[in-house]
């Protein structure tokens, strides 16, 4: 199989949020949304169920269960019933679901920012105390746990940890030992752990995933993970991804939350998680390898042509977190590469504390549309120093 990532897809014309809601001369790398097309047999699955044309209310293929739990058992050894996945229509729909399913009014919903924004507006959704600790910033622009500053959070009130790993927007993949004792400290506490693990795929050399429930079955009790093809795939608007929850009552109680409330998973979301687990492997792989390259190429730009920007080499995900703060950049630096290099990125200031003065930005697109907007942007930098 193969895919042509460095092909230029016309998207501003079509139904992009990312494209267009940019106007026409601003280049867009924000959204965690991708520039390429999806599998080829993704494609030739929805037009063989287009083709079928009834659409009347669906299921999960129960293929679909069987190729998701070889896959937790093949990637991770992580061995999971079949009845312990439930479908969602989307990830952010799970973990508020959690938060608002699991806990009680008053109780505390402990994050970690910087953090993907609806993370931020999670536990008041739920009539939640918002509780958080800031990731610590090592001098080369890595990001660690401080483990004394994370138990220092926990309240009396927490009743559970919203977790993001792969980390979006700092990039780290968490260490295995890191894992373990962020688990233990929740087991201590009794706290239940919310873990979102869409970027799970998108791990890079000499890194490796492991889902904090699959560390132990002590640990599996007392958490929900939340995985998709979405972001994988390239098929976000599909609406279509899954949970994974071991333990019979929390699932129940899981289950028990969504009713009348949570809609369902997209017909064609289904067809089309199915053909990706089933058939995208070598597509996926061939991805990885380019958005790799993309990582490189682009963390040698910013090192190199980019003065007073820094930036650590994401361990995952395809989105760059870079440090403005140097650069001597008036205001915003959102506002001032929209303004002055018309580009459109991510406001750091919206991941939450220790977001300020940072933007992400997506290296998820073909290669030349990268250079383009890293070239606008040494552009106006270079305005600066006139």
């Amino acid at each position: 199989m193969t895919c042509d990532f460095d092909a230029f897809i016309d998207r501003r014309f079509g139904d992009s949020i990312k494209w267009n809601v940019c106007e026409e001369d601003e280049l867009p790398m924000w959204v965690a949304d991708m520039d390429f097309r999806c599998p080829e047999p993704v494609i030739a699955a929805l037009q063989e169920r287009v083709a079928h044309g009834i659409f009347g209310y669906g299921s999960a293929p129960p293929e679909l269960r069987e190729v998701l739990v070889a896959r937790l058992a093949a990637l991770y050894d992580w061995r999971v019933a079949p009845e312990a996945i439930v479908f969602l229509p989307g990830v952010v729909v799970g973990f508020n679901l959690a938060a608002q399913a699991l806990t009680r009014p008053g109780d505390g919903l402990l994050i970690q920012t910087p953090v993907y924004p609806p993370f931020l507006t999670a536990a008041a959704d739920a009539g939640l105390r918002h509780e958080s600790m800031e990731l610590s910033r090592r001098p080369d622009g890595a990001y660690e746990i401080d483990f004394d500053r994370f138990e220092a959070a926990l309240s009396p009130h927490t009743a559970m940890f919203l977790l993001c790993n792969p980390h979006n927007p700092v990039g780290r993949v968490f260490r295995r030992d890191e894992l373990e004792r962020l688990a233990q400290l929740c087991l201590q506490k009794r706290l239940l752990i919310c873990s979102d693990e869409i970027h799970c795929d998108f791990i890079f050399s000499g890194q490796r995933h492991y889902p904090i429930a699959a560390l132990d079955p002590e640990m599996a009790a007392s958490t929900i993970t939340l995985m998709a093809p979405s972001k994988t795939f390239n098929i976000p608007g599909l609406g279509c991804s899954f949970a994974v929850i071991p333990d019979p009552a929390l699932r129940e109680r899981f289950n028990a939350g969504q009713r009348g409330v949570v809609g369902h998973v997209n017909l064609l979301g289904y067809t089309a998680a199915l053909a990706a687990y089933r058939d995208g492997g070598p597509w996926l792989e061939s991805l990885l390898a380019y958005l790799e390259a993309n990582r490189d190429f682009l963390v040698a730009y910013v090192r190199e042509h980019l003065p007073g920007v820094h930036v650590a080499a994401p361990e995952g995900t395809y989105l760059a977190w870079l440090d403005c703060r140097e650069a001597g950049i008036p205001g915003n630096p959102y506002e001032f590469f929209r303004a002055r290099a018309r580009v459109m990125l991510n406001d750091g200031a919206t991941f939450g504390p220790g977001g300020e003065g940072f933007v992400r930005l997506n290296f998820g697109t073909p290669r030349a549309l990268l250079t383009e907007g890293l070239e606008r942007m040494r552009a106006a930098l270079a305005e600066l120093s006139v």
